[in-house]
């Protein structure tokens, strides 16, 4: 990428809003051990948009509960702390994109469809491996937000990014591939800058940079990493959403592997994931609203 678009890039990324106060306080409150629901429902419920987010979510289709949840710390409660700290989380990027949004080569809601595809595979193989519980959004959240590079480059360069995804389609090549030889650094990067402004976790900052990269991880975060490379190849060879990637190169053996686990061998696992999106859209239908 040359300098002025590489400094375009750059500024786009520090000009970025921060996260919201809300969000960064629930963020740090997660991330104590002896966190309680209370905790949270007292930052939460200084913030009304946030709590009619969180109590939309439990009275949802999704939960299919019997009668109305009207109490924010019972929702909490319900949902659980690390549920609550992805919604405010998703919140709060999917929103500063939204409203960043511009001209654009790719279309934004087949990126969205395609990233909660991913989200709700790599759940999927979290509890299929049978990991505790307690992880399982940690998956959720790593796979909603692993192509997050892709936006400013679609955003900041529609032009140069029609001529990506065109270049994947004639040479055949996966689009992080197409990417390099347009702009001369991939998405992952590009999400690895994001993630490191605003400072989220590293098992965020690992996959978004990684995904494209894993052979050689010698990082902490090695099964979450392997399950969004898994999850990810698996929603776009079954065309769930689109991201401008055609042509996804198959992973080697090493995540499944690692992981003693393998999609292809799962029966009836692309009905399941489908089913699983349909459910979960709610949450992203609440986390793309203002």
């Amino acid at each position: 990428m040359d300098e002025k678009k590489l400094a375009k890039l750059h500024g786009y990324i520090e000009k970025m809003p921060s996260l919201p106060t809300t969000v960064s306080r629930i963020l740090e409150i997660c991330n104590l051990p002896q966190t309680i629901p209370a905790d949270l429902n007292q930052v939460i419920s200084l913030d009304p948009v946030l709590m009619g987010k969180v109590l939309k979510l439990i009275n949802s289709a999704y939960y299919g509960l019997n009668q109305e949840i009207t109490s924010l710390v019972r929702a909490i409660i319900m949902l659980g702390i690390n549920t609550v700290k992805n919604l405010a989380l998703s919140t709060a990027v999917l929103g500063t994109f939204d409203r960043q949004a511009g001209s654009q080569a790719l279309n934004m809601d087949g990126f969205w469809r395609h990233s909660l595809g991913v989200a709700v595979c790599s759940k999927l193989i979290a509890k299929k491996r049978k990991l505790d519980p307690k992880k399982w959004e940690d998956y959720f959240i790593a796979g909603l937000l692993h192509d997050l590079g892709k936006i400013p480059l679609n955003n900041q360069f529609p032009d140069d990014y029609v001529r990506v995804i065109e270049t994947c389609d004639r040479e055949r090549i996966p689009l992080c591939q197409a990417e390099k030889k347009i702009f001369d650094l991939n998405h992952a990067e590009v999400g690895s800058l994001i993630v490191s402004n605003w400072r989220l976790d590293n098992s965020i900052l690992d996959v978004t940079g990684r995904h494209h990269d894993y052979e050689n991880y010698e990082g902490e975060h090695t099964e979450l990493l392997y399950s969004v490379v898994l999850a990810d190849f698996f929603v776009n060879e079954t065309e769930v959403g689109f991201s401008g990637n055609r042509w996804p190169q198959k992973p080697s053996s090493l995540p499944e592997k690692v992981l003693n686990f393998s999609l292809e061998a799962e029966k009836g696992i692309e009905a399941e994931v489908t089913a699983e999106i349909e459910k979960a859209s709610i949450f992203l239908k609440l986390t793309k609203k203002g």
